[in-house]
């Protein structure tokens, strides 16, 4: 598995300080995504709605609302 690109665009263009540390979308090469956001997992476990689960593997990440906004362009249809 590999990066392919970026989904959105680089942090510097959202108004990273230093460009290289924020929140970043990814397409891999197996087609799924990855994303690089603040660990959030044991704040927002309690709050997953009912028909909701994350297995122990998973953790629950933020990413700011303008990291996916900027992404949407890029992320295709099927």
């Amino acid at each position: 598995m590999k990066i392919v690109r970026r989904i959105g665009v680089p942090p510097s263009a959202r108004g990273s300080n230093s460009g290289s540390t924020c929140p970043d979308v990814f397409e891999l090469s197996d087609g799924n995504f990855a994303v690089i956001g603040t660990e959030a997992t044991e704040a927002l476990d309690p709050e997953l709605p009912a028909d909701a689960a994350r297995a122990d593997y998973e953790r629950i990440v933020i990413v700011s609302r303008e990291t996916l906004i900027r992404a949407k362009a890029d992320i295709p249809d099927a």
